[in-house]
């Protein structure tokens, strides 16, 4: 190289794993920083700015944080002062580190709304040398709401650059029959623990208005086959394990049928342990450990009912990274 020419590492490739994202802490502050960046995303909420944007920063931000967080109190992980979601995402990241990551092999991991972000974890892969870099969204069924926003983001950050390396991202895994196989033994696994045997076990995805799927959104068709694969490889009937969606937020109609009235029509019907398995999300978080275990628990045996068990996410068990490591093997094909 000419004399004075700036030191250039040797190329490397790059893997980011994305997940949707946390508050660095359950205060208001912390809360309203995370809120305000998510909802203002055109995917998550499409509605006019006009219309949306007053609406969120006179109401929804200023009477939201403090009941979020303390939703969040209730599930934070004190040791680690983070949310589970944080933890497990960075557990996923290390774990892939250890079974497939070397020195040419660069495993990181971002949040797309809050720390660390995609923009941080991009300069840090691009500036230990990768040329190539694989964007892992974290999100089993796609939607223009996730895994969407994720690509856009990459994209809009590269947007800036000189010197862009090349990309690609990984699809989505809602089929994947190493998923459904990891999925259905974490499954077993937490079974066997229970005292009591399940009289149903509910599918419960995120929801989604239903006007996006009608507009080509393909969620709707992913968690559907999701459910039918996962029921397949159990020996479950629908009847036993019915498709629902949870978390609805606004007065327009979302996908059904609502996990919690479903939960409550179980209850008035007589049935009194029910388990909830949450195969939309790959780590438990804030929708699956306070909306479901504690919240939905809690309704549920106010209506009636006597146990509910939530099933855990993949999370980090063994069948979760060894899923991961040889889908980001095979789609870094010709890479490495």
């Amino acid at each position: 190289m000419p004399k004075n020419h700036p030191i250039i590492p040797a190329a490397k490739v790059g893997v980011l794993l994305v997940n949707l994202g946390t508050p660095e802490g359950t205060d208001a502050a912390s809360v309203r920083k995370y809120l305000r960046e998510f909802l203002s995303d055109k995917r998550v909420v499409d509605y006019p700015r006009a219309f949306w944007l007053p609406l969120l920063h006179g109401i929804i931000l200023n009477t939201r944080p403090a009941k979020t967080g303390r939703a969040y109190a209730k599930i934070w992980r004190e040791e680690s002062n983070e949310s589970p979601l944080r933890y497990y995402t960075r557990m996923q990241a290390e774990g892939m580190c250890d079974n497939i990551g070397n020195d040419d092999l660069i495993i990181d991991w971002a949040m797309r709304y809050g720390t660390p972000s995609i923009q941080s974890r991009i300069d840090a892969l691009t500036g230990a040398g990768c040329t190539r870099i694989l964007i892992v969204p974290l999100y089993p069924q796609y939607s223009a709401t996730t895994t969407g926003t994720v690509n856009d983001e990459v994209f809009r950050i590269l947007m800036k650059r000189p010197w862009q390396p090349a990309i690609r991202s990984a699809p989505a895994f809602h089929d994947h029959p190493s998923y459904i196989e990891a999925l259905a033994n974490v499954t077993r696994r937490h079974l066997g623990t229970l005292d009591h045997i399940p009289e149903r076990i509910l599918l419960s995805f995120h929801g989604l208005p239903e006007r996006y799927f009608k507009n080509g959104d393909p969620y709707y068709c992913h968690c559907a086959k999701t459910a039918r694969l996962l029921r397949a490889e159990m020996g479950w009937s629908e009847e036993f394990s019915p498709l629902t969606f949870q978390s609805k937020f606004g007065p327009e109609k979302w996908l059904g049928p609502a996990t919690d009235a479903t939960l409550k029509e179980m209850a008035a019907q007589g049935i009194k342990n029910v388990a909830v398995i949450t195969p939309g999300f790959v780590s438990d978080c804030i929708e699956t450990l306070e909306e479901i275990e504690i919240a939905a628990g809690e309704n549920f045996v106010a209506a009636g009912g006597e146990n509910l068990s939530l099933i855990p996410c993949l999370n980090d068990a063994p069948e979760m990274l060894e899923f991961l490591s040889a889908m980001v093997s095979k789609e870094l094909g010709g890479w490495v």
